[in-house]
């Protein structure tokens, strides 16, 4: 081969090595611009909900005083003379989901406890993909079993429950929730150093002392995420208050009577016969707005609990 010929090839590979690195910094340079946009998706799709809910929203206060919405404990939309209350709905979901903690909190966090500082490997490996089967299930086919066999079981404790309450789908609600509980809580004990749990042994702690007084501190902004995505989970779920929870506009602190949520009456209107511009269908995005308030100050508080729980620890 010649010189010459030769002095070309190089030539050659050197030209299609800068194009090579050309091509690398402007792909480079894209990346971030790329990763931008999509991480903008997120934050202008909660706008866009925002504005919708606002927007919606006001229709429906121009015809309803927003004292007499918060304030009232009497929600009759079709009625000749109709009355718009959220308290009704308010305390269906509140119930409802302070049902489902007070069922998911204690299995959930035991069971974190348990597959986090006792369980063998061979155990968690069986037992946590079981525990998150819970998971997958429809919530659909969570309100059927609600509905035709949670009801039932409970009318032999509770001879005067109605068909449809507000006890049997909080229950269910709770056994729904129990996974995302567990699961999370598990992580964050499992993310603490075993240092931690070494010198707490070392310095004669039991087992159950380096869990609760070591363990649960260090892990407490995990384990209050889990709860909070829990308890939204709870707040949110739709069908199975619709199915096994009734209708019933009841502003009752008796969980044996049938009371509906927040999101089973933006079910109920969005599947009836109201008009669309009407004010019963402008009441639908005015509970959502309220849903969204709701759930806004709850993930706030939790956010503002753990940061204080963790300033206190370290």
């Amino acid at each position: 081969m010649s010189e010459k010929k030769k002095k070309q090839n190089v030539r050659q590979l050197i030209e299609e090595k800068n194009k090579s690195q050309n091509f690398n910094r402007k792909l480079e340079k894209s990346i971030p611009v790329l990763l931008f946009l999509i991480a903008s998706l997120s934050v202008l799709t909660t706008i866009g909900i925002v504005y919708i809910l606002v927007s919606e929203s006001f229709h429906f206060f121009k015809e309803v005083s927003i004292v007499s919405f918060f304030t009232g404990t009497v929600l009759k939309p079709l009625s000749q003379n109709p009355q718009f209350g959220v308290l009704p709905l308010l305390m269906g979901t509140l119930t409802s989901t302070f049902i489902a903690i007070l069922v998911a909190l204690p299995i959930g966090l035991m069971s974190a406890i348990y597959l986090s500082e006792y369980a063998p490997n061979n155990v968690r490996k069986i037992c946590k993909p079981i525990l998150e089967v819970l998971a997958g299930i429809p919530t659909i086919v969570y309100g059927f079993f609600a509905f035709t066999f949670v009801t039932p079981l409970l009318k032999y404790v509770i001879p005067g429950l109605d068909a449809t309450n507000i006890l049997s789908p909080g229950i269910v609600m709770g056994i729904m929730i129990i996974p995302m509980i567990a699961s999370l809580s598990e992580d964050a004990m499992t993310a603490v150093p075993n240092s931690m749990r070494e010198g707490a042994l070392a310095m004669g702690s039991t087992k159950l002392e380096v869990v609760f007084k070591v363990i649960i501190p260090a892990a407490l902004s995990g384990i209050i995420a889990s709860i909070v995505l829990a308890i939204s989970r709870a707040i949110g779920e739709t069908m199975i208050v619709t199915i096994a929870s009734g209708s019933s506009k009841n502003f009752t602190f008796d969980v044996t009577q049938s009371m509906q949520t927040m999101t089973a009456y933006i079910v109920e209107v969005t599947g009836g016969d109201a008009p669309a511009g009407s004010t019963i269908y402008y009441s639908l995005y005015a509970v959502a707005m309220t849903l969204f308030i709701f759930t806004l100050l709850m993930n706030l508080s939790a956010t503002y609990i753990a940061k204080k729980w963790k300033e206190e620890y370290e």
